[in-house]
């Protein structure tokens, strides 16, 4: 879809959208994991589904309970989970050993290499969260872990902002290795919200976590997403209460 959004000469646009169905989404059932792939991942391949700007990686799994992730390795990528049902142990190879639950969120800047392990430890519940890859703008940087818990839930139809670059936090947001933002919000129905790109090289990257919302006009529900970019703002209204992941990253 483009949008012609007229103006003067300095801030015309084109927007471009792309939507991903939730049903369009890769999946891997593993017994003790279930995950879908908004882009490619594994065994899953998709020419047209590699990225969306820096963004590389949305993964959305589900862990059964005792299970895990066995140790492995990561280098030269900034590595974000994000909790949205039970509790995920952690433990790599810096020392930190913890886990990360619900409103809370997790970075990882991998840079010349770390191993870590991700572990359900409930005896009776799944693990559901979000895995985030976001591709750096340098290489080679000293490995970095960090988390946070953001009360976001006490602040509806409002952006809050979880993750920003190094040198450019705000708030309690915790750093990454790229120009890249990520924003949590919790949108009533029949509220919306205004965003405002930081940099003209900058889309928007929206993920319903639940919901349904209104945006660029496209009506999108649960576990759908759109991509939009070439354009300065954007408005998203609830159709119903949603909760929503917003990434911002850039494009080339």
């Amino acid at each position: 879809k483009d949008f012609l959004f007229q103006g003067n000469e300095k801030n015309k646009f084109t927007m471009k959208t792309i939507i991903h169905k939730a049903e369009t989404r890769g999946f891997a059932n593993h017994g003790w994991l279930k995950s879908y792939h908004t882009f490619s991942f594994a065994s899953y391949q998709n020419a047209e589904r590699m990225n969306f700007g820096a963004l590389r990686v949305l993964n959305d799994d589900v862990v059964q309970p005792d299970m895990g992730f066995g140790t492995h390795p990561h280098n030269n990528m900034e590595i974000i989970s994000i909790p949205l049902k039970g509790a995920l142990s952690h433990k790599d190879n810096m020392g930190n050993k913890r886990a990360i639950e619900v409103g809370e969120v997790q970075v990882m800047s991998a840079g010349t290499g770390l191993t870590h392990s991700e572990f359900n430890d409930s005896k009776t519940e799944d693990v559901n969260f979000l895995q985030l890859w976001i591709i750096p703008e340098e290489t080679g940087v000293t490995p970095n872990y960090e988390q946070r818990k953001f009360s976001s839930d006490k602040k509806a139809n409002e952006l809050v902002t979880v993750v920003a670059p190094k040198d450019k936090l705000e708030g309690d947001a915790l750093p990454i290795n790229q120009q890249a933002f990520i924003y949590k919000s919790y949108l009533e129905v029949g509220k919306s919200i205004d965003l405002t790109v930081k940099s003209g090289q900058n889309g928007f990257y929206i993920f319903i976590v639940d919901g349904e919302i209104e945006v660029a006009d496209s009506i999108l529900s649960s576990r759908d997403a759109i991509g939009v970019w070439e354009t300065e703002t954007l408005t998203i209204k609830g159709n119903k209460n949603s909760e929503l992941i917003i990434i911002e990253v850039p494009m080339n």
